[in-house]
């Protein structure tokens, strides 16, 4: 027996419309990268960055790798160093296997300045600073070095003391090379002799630097200038477009029965795009050859001083792309470690609004936060970095690549292409994101590496 006295709200529902949103996606993030950067209309496909010539410049990283319980340095690897770039492979994997595995404790003095150590030594893990003793007797702290970072490469090759001290901030372990084993080699290889001697003999000049014009100044009267040119690289950078693709597949009985109030082929549409350019922005940072994580020149890195980062470290990469500054960017986790390190030092960073988003800024910097910022180690105990850029082109930073149109557009270097209905009635798009970024000068991308976000504070 039914003892209601009006109709029931489940069956009004049968008789009533609903107000639908359109599908939502979890995986959409507000990609701040893609709109902070100025994009560049490709014509014919292929971007090249002319630039200056410079003296050659390698990588100031050694990689190893681990076998079994000790640590190796690759051989191929030891071409970083300038004279042994065109050493072959035999002579590599000798001086290779020449190194001996050092581990050490933190606060271990690993080289001492003024000390005649006679070794190379590579740090496999871990992280170590240099100190020197100031102009007025005070201790100056040069630089931190963390994986992968070799010292003192000049003082190992010439014979001469160690000129800083190098103490351990944590325990890790290294490997060394004696100088004895690249003398020996040398004398036995006149190749490697005659590369030797001519790092020797290059003495002052920085690698990376880039040849000098040569200019005249303050003269009075009427003396000779000199005369130059402007040389440029004989082999340029040219940066291809890249792309990420899907095939979207929407039955026709789907488009055909189902399109109203919300077009089912646009909504898939939407958020196969959305995925495509989160896809974008993770290529732009992380690609192994075109990344702008992995496209940061040796000078431009910075190791974490003591781990969490601090507004020290963002102001020394600020002394890296100090030329017009334009945005740091970190995982979420990493800003809020900042924050966190702010707020002990009693500076908390100035909100700003950019993008229509409230941002905590340093130094007057945004700070853009993306979750495409990879973690070594795993997101829970492991480290991250923190990249700080220039862009623009007039500003010689970091542009996108896009293509200037393509086919079936349906955003700027996006294109949804009909590739027809098949037997099954299955209509198919192809979906292509055409893309790069290109860095213009070395000094305009920099990183604080080894960073590391699981500190927290007892404020109270």
């Amino acid at each position: 027996m039914n003892d209601r006295m009006s109709l029931a709200p489940d069956a009004a529902r049968q008789l009533a419309t609903t107000t639908k949103t359109a599908p939502q996606m979890r995986g959409i993030t507000p990609r701040y990268l893609l709109r902070a950067l100025p994009w560049v209309d490709v014509e014919a496909g292929v971007f090249r960055v002319n630039r200056r010539r410079t003296y050659v410049l390698g990588d100031d990283r050694l990689s190893t790798y681990q076998d079994g319980d000790t640590h190796r340095v690759i051989p191929g690897d030891l071409r970083e160093l300038p004279y042994l770039r065109q050493a072959d492979e035999e002579l590599l994997a000798e001086l290779a296997g020449s190194f001996e595995v050092l581990s050490f404790d933190a606060g271990e003095v690993l080289a001492d300045d003024g000390d005649l150590t006679g070794r190379l030594v590579v740090l496999a893990q871990g992280r170590a600073e240099k100190r020197a003793r100031g102009r007025y007797g005070e201790e100056a702290l040069l630089e931190v070095v963390g994986d992968g970072q070799f010292f003192d490469l000049d003082a190992w090759t010439r014979g001469e003391p160690v000129p800083y001290r190098v103490t351990a901030l944590t325990p890790g372990t290294a490997l060394c090379l004696d100088r004895g084993h690249l003398a020996r080699l040398a004398d036995r290889d006149p190749a490697l002799r005659t590369a030797l001697d001519a790092y020797l003999a290059a003495d002052g000049v920085l690698p990376g630097s880039e040849v000098p014009v040569d200019l005249s100044s303050g003269h009075t009267g009427e003396p000779d200038l000199p005369a130059t040119f402007v040389d440029y690289e004989d082999a340029p950078r040219e940066y291809h477009m890249t792309l990420a693709q899907t095939v979207l597949r929407v039955h026709t009985r789907v488009s055909d029965l189902y399109n109203g109030p919300i077009d089912q082929t646009r909504a898939q549409a939407n958020l196969t795009a959305h995925a495509l350019r989160e896809r974008q922005e993770a290529s732009l940072l992380n690609h192994p050859e075109y990344g702008l994580f992995r496209n940061v020149a040796p000078g431009q890195r910075v190791q974490a001083r003591h781990g969490a980062p601090t507004p020290d470290d963002l102001d020394e990469l600020l002394t890296r792309v100090w030329k017009q500054p334009g945005y740091f960017l970190a995982h979420p986790r990493a800003i809020a470690a900042f924050g966190r390190e702010c707020t002990r030092r009693g500076v908390p960073p100035v909100i700003d609004t950019r993008f229509g988003s409230p941002l905590l800024t340093w130094r007057g910097v945004p700070l853009l936060p993306s979750d495409k910022v990879r973690f070594s180690g795993g997101a829970g105990t492991g480290t991250t970095e923190i990249l700080l850029m220039r862009v623009g082109e007039a500003e010689q930073g970091v542009v996108g690549l896009r293509p200037a149109s393509v086919p079936d557009e349906i955003e700027p270097g996006l294109a949804m292409r009909n590739m027809g209905v098949d037997t099954r009635g299955i209509t198919s798009y192809l979906m292509t994101a055409y893309f790069n970024a290109a860095v213009l000068v070395e000094d305009a991308v920099a990183v604080l590496q080894n960073v590391e976000v699981s500190r927290y504070h007892d404020y109270a």
